[in-house]
């Protein structure tokens, strides 16, 4: 059974899309000088999303927290896929590497949402 590895690719990377977007508005909005477009831009963003309560908890933790546990669970099944010793190929898909990169990428990255938005809770 073939696995689906570009579309959960592309589901990962569609729902960790907001948390990413308010990581980058959080450090985008401290850039200098005080009338920049994009300081101004990003302090929107981080205000949009501190007054809706819902996106605290449903776009900073329900989808990074899915996205990790989707993420990891895909890759142990990519590394316990071929039996130990099988010979594998020399060069394998490019699709098939891309795909299992982002998924990995967007793995680590929701891992590391998940430890910045949790510290700062525990710290409030």
């Amino acid at each position: 059974m073939r696995t689906p590895t570009r579309s959960l690719a592309a589901v990962e990377l569609l729902l960790i899309l907001p948390a990413v977007l308010f990581m980058a508005a959080l450090a985008g909005r401290y850039l200098p000088p005080a009338g920049n477009q994009l300081a101004v831009t990003a302090q929107q963003i981080v205000t949009w999303y501190a007054s809706r309560m819902w996106t605290l908890w449903v776009l900073l933790l329900a989808l990074p927290i899915l996205v990790t546990a989707s993420g990891l669970t895909t890759l142990y099944h990519f590394w316990n896929r071929e039996p130990r010793g099988a010979a594998r190929p020399l060069f394998p898909s490019l699709r098939r590497l891309s795909a299992e990169f982002l998924i990995a990428a967007t793995t680590l990255a929701s891992a590391g949402i998940l430890a910045i938005v949790t510290l700062h809770m525990a710290a409030n």
